[in-house]
């Protein structure tokens, strides 16, 4: 998609506050859109990724205290465990863990995230890419904010 080209003047001059909002609402959006489809939230999205990623590490407790910053619609987190363990996509004991079925549809889930991904990226190479995070982990440092990677 073509966007319309303007002075590096007229550019500068913008408010970060209104381009940050309105990139986070379409990103974001989009996101929540192709998770969605099988009836996940972000927060099941999350909880998903952090067991595949560390099978029996996490308890309801640990795992509820890791997303709770990320979370911005107040979704209650152990709601969340319990419809992913009633779906048969999660199990709990020593930690949780996901199931065959969890594990299938976690790949789905990843296959639309990841086509949403590459939809946001597009006609942006990476080192634009790298710009922008830096950037915008610089305005956060700037501010008093983490501009910590997530998991760092």
């Amino acid at each position: 998609m073509a966007i319309a080209e303007y002075p590096d003047e007229q550019v500068s001059a913008q408010p970060i506050g209104y381009w940050s909002r309105v990139a986070y609402q379409a990103t974001v959006g989009r996101l929540r859109a192709e998770l969605a489809v099988q009836q996940l939230t972000q927060p099941h999205w999350w909880t998903l990724n952090h067991v595949a990623g560390d099978p029996g590490k996490w308890t309801r407790t640990e795992l509820a205290m890791r997303l709770q910053p990320f979370d911005d619609l107040g979704i209650e987190l152990e709601d969340v465990f319990d419809d992913l363990i009633e779906r048969d996509w999660l199990e709990e004991s020593d930690g949780f863990r996901l199931t065959a079925l969890g594990e299938q549809e976690l790949a789905k889930a990843r296959e639309r995230m990841s086509g949403a991904q590459q939809d946001t990226r597009s006609g942006i190479s990476t080192e634009d890419y790298v710009t922008t995070i830096n950037t915008l982990r610089r305005m956060i440092g700037n501010l008093g904010g983490d501009s910590d990677l997530p998991g760092q």
